[in-house]
C-alpha cells in the first residue's frame, strides 16, 4: 500500500480524488533551517533541494496534474555570491540528473522566467528538460527561475500593447493577456503553500493567484514533507471557495 493511501485511510480528511489541478509552493526557509542547526545558509539549500525531490515525486504518486514552485526570483540575485552561486549549481546538479531519470519517471518540466542572466551550461540543461519534456504527457513540475510576477505582468503588458498597435483588436483582454504570460497554457493555482512562517506572496504568481487559496506554515522547507503537504491539501479541501459570489 503506497503511503498517501494508508494516509487517507488514517487521516480521513484528504479526497485524493478530488486535488487541486495545481499547487504552487514557495519554498522559503531553507536558510534559517541551516543557521538553526549552526550551519552555512549554503547548507540548507542543499536540504531544501533533496526535500523538492520527495515532495515532487509525492505528487506525482497522489495523482496532482500540475506543481509550481518558486526556485529563485528576480530579486535573489541580490544575495551573497556564494549563496547564488550554490542555488545554481544545485539546479545544475538536479537537471543532469532530471535529464536522466524524468521520461522514465514519467515527471515532466517546465521554467517560467527569464532565462538571459542564467549560465550557458544552466540554459543548455533547461533546454535538454524541454525536448524530453516534449516527448510525453502527464504530471508537470515548473519551475520558476529567475522569475518575478511584476516582471512578468510588465512583459506581458508590452507583448499586449505592441499587438494592440499593429491592429489586434482583441490584444488587450484577460484570454489574450493569460496567453502572453509564462504559464500560457497552464491552469492558475488553486492552492499556493508558503512553508517558513513569512505570511506574504512575494512577487509569485501575482496574476495566477488571484483567486488561489493561501495556505501558511511555519515549518521550514527543509521540514516540509509529504504529510504536511497533505495537511494543506486537507486543509484547502475545506475551504468555501466563492470567487467573488455569496
Amino acid at each position: 500500500m503506497k503511503w498517501f493511501q494508508k494516509k487517507k485511510m488514517e487521516a480521513g480528511k484528504v479526497d485524493f480524488q478530488n486535488l487541486p489541478r495545481l499547487i504552487g509552493i514557495i519554498m522559503d526557509g531553507n536558510g534559517r533551517w541551516a543557521q538553526r542547526r549552526g550551519l552555512p545558509r549554503t547548507a540548507g539549500h542543499a536540504q531544501g533541494a533533496e526535500n523538492f525531490r520527495s515532495i515532487v515525486y509525492y505528487c506525482r504518486d497522489i495523482g496532482l496534474e500540475y506543481l509550481t514552485v518558486y526556485a529563485f526570483s528576480t530579486e535573489n540575485w541580490k544575495r551573497p555570491q556564494n549563496e547564488v552561486s550554490t542555488i545554481m549549481s544545485l539546479l545544475e546538479k538536479y537537471l543532469y540528473e532530471a535529464i536522466d531519470t524524468m521520461e522514465r519517471d514519467h515527471i515532466r518540466m517546465v521554467f517560467f522566467g527569464d532565462p538571459a542572466p542564467l549560465s550557458p551550461k544552466l540554459k543548455k540543461l533547461m533546454e535538454e528538460t524541454d525536448e524530453i519534456t516534449d516527448r510525453f504527457e502527464g504530471f508537470q513540475v515548473n519551475v520558476c527561475l529567475n522569475y518575478g510576477g511584476r516582471d512578468e505582468i510588465l512583459r506581458a503588458a508590452k507583448k499586449s500593447a505592441e499587438a494592440y498597435a499593429a491592429g489586434d483588436e482583441n490584444a488587450i483582454t484577460e484570454e489574450a493577456f493569460s496567453n502572453r504570460m509564462w504559464s500560457k497554457g497552464i491552469p492558475d493555482p488553486e492552492l499556493i503553500i508558503r512553508p517558513g512562517g513569512e505570511k506574504r506572496v512575494s512577487n509569485f504568481l501575482l496574476w495566477q493567484g488571484a483567486y488561489a487559496e493561501y495556505y501558511f506554515t511555519d515549518t521550514l522547507w527543509p521540514d516540509f514533507k509529504p504529510a504536511d503537504l497533505a495537511e494543506a491539501i486537507g486543509w484547502y479541501q475545506h475551504r468555501d471557495r466563492r470567487f467573488g459570489g455569496v
